[in-house]
C-alpha cells in the first residue's frame, strides 16, 4: 500500500507512556488499515463488558486507504 507508513503510535494516559509499534503488512492489507484495522485491535484488546468510561477502554484513532476521499 502507498503512503503507508507501516507503525502506530500508543498512547497511555493513565500511566503516561508512550510506545511506538510496527504494523505487518500482513495485518494491514487484511484489514485495509484505518477503521478496519481499528476494530480489530479494539476487539482484541477490550472486553464486551468493559464500560464506555472506564480508564481500561481505549480510544482508538486511524487513518486508511480511503481517508479524505468521498468513498468516506
Amino acid at each position: 500500500m502507498y503512503g503507508l507508513i507501516g507503525k502506530m503510535l500508543r498512547v497511555n494516559l493513565t500511566e503516561g507512556t508512550v510506545a511506538e509499534e510496527y504494523l505487518s503488512d500482513v495485518l494491514v492489507k487484511k484489514y485495509l488499515g484505518g477503521r478496519g484495522l481499528g476494530t480489530k485491535i479494539y476487539v482484541d484488546e477490550v472486553d464486551k463488558d468493559t464500560d464506555a468510561f472506564a480508564p481500561e477502554n481505549k480510544l482508538i484513532l486511524m487513518t486508511g486507504p480511503l481517508t479524505g476521499t468521498f468513498a468516506t
